[in-house]
């Protein structure tokens, strides 16, 4: 585990086949953030239907001299979904930069959108819109209920574009064949 002991930020939350709720279907989280209050991560593996990067910058103005980098735009998760954040390498830091692990922050300010469009921004970074976000003790309960299984994260994974591929790759970390699978985790 990472950060603080029991908790699970910087960690990957790989969604279980008997997930009952469908926006988290074979979904893949990046923890973000994990204490006794409660728990905040980024869906790395769906990306926004019909929303491009271009569409993020200019419905913020952001102003920039030539072309807009083709940047993916991610479904973060069900929780404000008007808002966006950047998974990213620590080469970019801004004041409301956040470390997370391993050499990864998130950073939820418009500067680093500005800085992305200019060309200055971090070597590495994934934007979604929206989070996942769990109320005290509720993610503690959904692992009890072997709704998620748990990973260490890498930024090969969590950066890659192959969005498709994130889920059985991360459920391969853990040596899991998705074939192999079932419903309920066996208890002895």
């Amino acid at each position: 585990m990472h950060g603080t002991e029991g908790y699970l930020a910087g960690s990957l939350l790989i969604a279980m086949p008997s997930m009952g709720d469908t926006r988290f279907e074979q979904t893949v989280v990046y923890v973000c953030a994990h204490s006794d209050e409660g728990a905040m991560g980024l869906i790395i593996n769906r990306s926004m239907e019909n929303v491009a990067f271009s569409d993020v910058v200019e419905q913020l103005d952001i102003e920039g001299s030539g072309a807009v980098p083709d940047i993916e735009v991610h479904a973060g998760g069900p929780v404000e979904t008007g808002r966006g954040f950047v998974l990213h390498t620590t080469d970019y830091q801004h004041e409301s930069t956040m470390p997370v692990a391993d050499g990864i922050a998130l950073t939820a300010s418009i500067e680093i959108l500005k800085a992305m469009v200019e060309g200055r921004g971090p070597r590495r970074s994934l934007l979604a819109l929206g989070y996942a976000g769990w109320n005290a003790g509720q993610l503690d309960q959904e692992l009890r209920d072997n709704a998620w299984l748990v990973a260490p994260a890498d930024p090969d994974l969590i950066f890659s574009s192959a969005l498709e591929t994130k889920w059985q790759r991360a459920l391969g970390k853990l040596g899991v064949d998705v074939s192999m699978l079932s419903g309920a985790a066996g208890h002895a």
